[in-house]
């Protein structure tokens, strides 16, 4: 029997996306003390307006990374309103990531990537 999976996106910068790929596409990284939660989203437009527009900005690229995680683990986390009705986030606990990368199924792909203009 094959777990249902939920298929969750994540902006990121360079340098969070190298630690992805040293752990094999498997894994987030651990967060920085001044970030509390890892926050996923959950449609790939607002995935791609962070990558572009703040990522690209902070660090001069930006990244979209699609990946599945198992959906009853994921009930434990309430979607967040974030902002209008399509700005969607999970919240998880940074003393929680460890657990959630254990319930990815499969590899953390990168979808879309966006550079600043020379």
């Amino acid at each position: 029997m094959t777990k249902r999976t939920t298929t969750l996106w994540r902006p990121t910068g360079p340098k969070e996306l190298a630690l992805v790929e040293a752990s094999g596409w498997r894994a987030w990284p651990p967060r920085l003390p001044e970030q509390p939660i890892f926050y996923p989203v959950l449609n790939e437009d607002y995935a791609v307006r962070i990558a572009r527009d703040w990522n690209v900005p902070a660090s001069g690229a930006g990244y979209v990374t699609r990946f599945e995680v198992d959906s009853a683990f994921l009930a434990r986390y309430p979607v967040q309103q974030a902002g209008g009705r399509t700005i969607l986030e999970l919240w998880v606990p940074a003393e929680e990531l460890e657990e959630f990368n254990a319930h990815i199924v499969g590899l953390i792909e990168v979808v879309r990537e966006f550079h600043a203009e020379d």
